[in-house]
């Protein structure tokens, strides 16, 4: 049965809820889902409803402009309108670490996301047999300092070519572009360990383990103009120990970064974030 969810921030006041269950209710929707939360500091209501659509008395296309005119002008809201019988389009970037794509196309072939891949796009040619196990479409731009700008404008092309909603970087290791960016607001979700600031270079692991460190983590957050400071989806860590070795750092963070950014990932299909300045909404 086809749902309509509705994610929604707007100054707090009082009779919001009331008001929107009560479009729903009114015009015969049976809500399903609702989740809420006040941030007092900023006096900013947060919220995420769905429901079912069958015998809802407006019709689908025209729910966003209904609820615009009759309540979003009203309480000042920014809103999203998302339909489940709707599978999101996206697009993984990666390089030569295979251990997050891996993840990520095991839970896409098992079914387990309402989603679509229709490419994956490298800079490098070395995991184009694992797009070919899955048979999924996979693209190489190799990335020179003199032909980034080309080669990414022939991204974002194919991007727009294949209908492409949202862009996972499965340990891709290249700087996205502004203008990629801009193209993708909140649509592009990257993966890296959670030593940074700390432990920065091509060696975070070595670094770490010359530190003497605890715990370990990972950090899925979307692409900002900030490298790596974007709003945060997900995060996770683990327990360190004197008697584990470099490799085993490495082998328990890589673990991890598929963890994290396969939730973060989830999170996104299942339109539960919402993100507010630079900080996220998850719901539950």
């Amino acid at each position: 049965m086809v749902r309509a969810q509705l994610l929604l921030h707007c100054p707090d006041k009082p009779g919001i809820i009331a008001q929107v269950t009560n479009f729903i209710t009114v015009n015969k929707g049976n809500i399903v889902y609702l989740d809420q939360y006040v941030d007092h500091v900023e006096n900013i209501f947060f919220m995420r409803i769905e429901w079912e659509l069958d015998g809802f008395l407006i019709p689908k296309e025209k729910i966003e402009d209904y609820f615009q005119t009759l309540y979003a002008q009203k309480y000042d809201m920014s809103f999203r309108l998302y339909f489940t019988d709707y599978k999101p389009r996206m697009a993984v970037f990666v390089s030569k670490m295979s251990h997050c794509l891996y993840d990520l196309l095991a839970r896409y072939t098992a079914g387990e996301w309402e989603v679509e891949i229709p490419l994956i796009v490298s800079n490098h040619e070395d995991l184009r047999h694992v797009a070919e196990r899955f048979d999924i479409p996979f693209y190489c731009f190799p990335i020179t300092k003199e032909n980034k700008a080309e080669q990414e404008a022939k991204e974002m092309e194919l991007l727009r070519e294949k209908g492409v909603n949202f862009i996972v970087l499965a340990r891709y290791m290249q700087v996205i572009s502004e203008q990629m960016i801009e193209s993708y607001p909140n649509r592009i979700i990257n993966i890296h360990h959670s030593f940074l600031p700390a432990f920065v270079g091509a060696k975070p692991y070595h670094a770490a383990y010359a530190r003497g460190v605890k715990i370990i983590g990972a950090t899925s957050h979307y692409v900002t103009t900030e490298l790596d400071a974007g709003p945060i989806i997900e995060q996770d860590v683990v327990r360190i120990t004197h008697k584990d070795t470099v490799n085993d750092l490495i082998s328990k963070g890589k673990d991890l970064e598929k963890i994290v950014l396969s939730r973060a990932v989830q999170k996104h299909i299942e339109r539960k974030c919402l993100v507010y300045k630079n900080r996220t909404i998850i719901f539950s």
